[in-house]
């Protein structure tokens, strides 16, 4: 787990398969609550989908070739602001081994990684168990993620590969609290509106 808090200097290597988890402080509607997990982190930037956001549109209207391997709950997610209308599809590989530099697919966290929706998917090497699609994502200019981190709106821990294809998403933010130690997990317990306690 990686502890809030610290300074934007503090963020050296790349946070690419972590998760931010929005605090309290965040103050972005956008961002309420959401769980994202980072795809990619450089020093020219970060994107990430949230996790937590799913739509009421139905998986099988957009790629209907990829149904098959719909993970619960068969519908598209919203994974942020950035790029609507652009789809991303993150996959759990049926390999037990992180595998990366295949065509198509980037691995993530274990044998979670985002797989190209453009191929069909009896040709991704690495044999897709499931899929979720998410439409758009959250991204960041060079230092930008950093700064809010160092600002106490993002409590960044480590992602389980479950939490990517979670099929209780609504409760996702709670459950990834509540898992963490010490004072980090009463987090899990911040009411919704924190006027009316």
């Amino acid at each position: 787990m990686r502890k809030r808090g610290y300074s934007r200097d503090m963020i050296r290597s790349s946070l690419k398969g972590q998760l931010l988890v929005a605090t309290p402080l965040l103050g972005d509607a956008n961002f309420e609550r959401a769980v994202i997990l980072l795809l990619e982190h450089t020093e020219d930037g970060a994107v990430g989908v949230v996790l937590n956001r799913p739509s009421a549109n139905h998986f099988v209207d957009p790629l209907p070739d990829w149904y098959g391997f719909a993970a619960y709950p068969p519908v598209v997610f919203v994974g942020g602001p950035v790029g609507q209308g652009s789809a991303i599809g993150l996959a759990r590989a049926r390999h037990p081994e992180p595998i990366d530099g295949i065509e198509g697919w980037n691995q993530v966290v274990g044998s979670v990684g985002t797989v190209d929706l453009t191929l069909d998917p009896d040709d991704v090497p690495v044999g897709i168990e499931e899929v979720r699609v998410f439409s758009g994502y959250a991204g960041w200019g060079g230092g930008q993620l950093e700064d809010e981190v160092a600002s106490g709106a993002w409590f960044v821990i480590d992602a389980e590969q479950d939490d990517a294809l979670s099929t209780n998403p609504d409760g996702l933010w709670r459950w990834v609290l509540r898992r963490q130690t010490g004072k980090l997990a009463v987090f899990a317990n911040f009411p919704h509106d924190p006027t009316l306690n």
